[in-house]
Formats: structure tokens, sequence, C-alpha cells
């Protein structure tokens, strides 16, 4: 849905979802946690592959088949509420550890690890990514900040429960660096990903 934000029509998005779910999601799902991608030892402990990969990939997707907003990229149509978007970052960020830990079933040691993995990831990535665009633009943003949040919340939901605190933030870190740098190519290349969705799920997805 976010990366056709402004440009498809509710009825039509009615119609995709089960559709998608069905054809797609489903059949994906089975595979990571029992078909072949489980057997050939892929870990993915809370959906990176399932959720992130799955849709990102058809994000970008349905992003190029349905094609450009009018006005973009002339008009590069930012997010018009900052304080919004750092609220809703929050929102996601403290939902994510019932995504993450929950994903132990229990209360237990594992659901510990992947609770502080969660946190340690998230840091990285932000800083990161903030890192990034003081790099390359000569100033940090806000909305970099909140991407940078949601790439690695998104990295390390697959490997949560496989890594060490230390392991959390290089992953973090990576996803933040990927993410940062990946996004912007949408202008080059020429696709229109409203919010990014491919830019940040596909590849902390596939860094995760």
């Amino acid at each position: 849905s976010g990366a056709v934000a402004d440009r498809m029509k509710f009825s039509a998005w009615v119609i995709i979802v089960p559709i998608w779910t069905l054809l797609v999601y489903t059949p994906v799902t089975y595979w990571v946690y029992n078909g072949w991608h489980h057997s050939m030892g892929a870990i993915d402990f809370a959906g990176g592959t399932a959720v992130h990969i799955n849709a990102g990939a058809a994000a970008l997707a349905v992003a190029l088949v349905l094609g450009k907003r009018l006005g973009w990229p002339k008009n590069p149509m930012k997010p018009h509420n900052l304080t919004l978007v750092m609220l809703g970052a929050g929102l996601l960020w403290f939902g994510w550890f019932g995504f993450n830990a929950g994903s132990a079933l229990a209360a237990d040691n594992t659901a510990a690890v992947v609770f502080v993995n969660t946190i340690a990831a998230t840091c990285a990535a932000a800083l990161a990514w903030l890192l990034v665009e003081k790099l390359r633009d000569g100033h940090a943003t806000s909305l970099g900040a909140a991407s940078g949040i949601v790439a690695g919340l998104v990295a390390i939901t697959p490997a949560c429960s496989s890594v060490s605190p230390i392991g959390a933030l290089l992953v973090g870190s990576a996803a933040g660096v990927a993410c940062a740098l990946f996004v912007p190519l949408k202008f080059k290349l020429g696709y229109d990903d409203s919010l990014d969705v491919g830019g940040v799920h596909l590849i902390g997805g596939l860094v995760g």
C-alpha cells in the first residue's frame, strides 16, 4: 500500500489484496516455514522473507505497473507533516517488539534476546542512515531517522533470534547504509515508490 499511495483507487486495492494474499503471500510463507526455503536451512524468525522481501518486491511490481504520480519526480512529494512521521515511527517501533519478541511464543530467554536485538539493530540503522545523509547531503534529517528506524526493524526481523546484540548492531548498521543508498535510486531509475517500500522493506529484508 505504501508504494502506491496517492494513485490507486480503494476499490482496486480491495480486489488486489485477497488475490495477492492467496496467490503470493500464502505460498511464500509456506516455502519459508515448511517448504524448500526452510529445508535449505534458511532462518526467518519473524517474517523477514515472508513479509518484508515478499511485500517489498510486490510493492515495486505494483508501482511499476501503475506508473508515476502526476508531477513526480519534478515535485519530490515529501511528507507534509514530519511530526506525524516521527509519531508513526515511534508507534511502529513499539509495536514491533510484539512482532519480533512475540514470535518466541513465550516469555523466555529467546524473547529477551530478540527484544534487545530489536532495540540494538534499530538504533544502529537509524544512526547509520543519518551518517549516510550527513556525508552525502551535508545534513541529517528527521525523515531519514524515521526511515532508518524502519530499515533496522525490517532487517533484524528474520535474524533476531540468531545473532548476539553485537551482531544486531552490525545487521542494523548494514541495513541503514544499504537502504539509505538504495532509496534515492528511484529518481535515477524512474520508478515512483511513494513511501520507499522497495528501498526499505525489500533491501532491508534482504540484508536481514
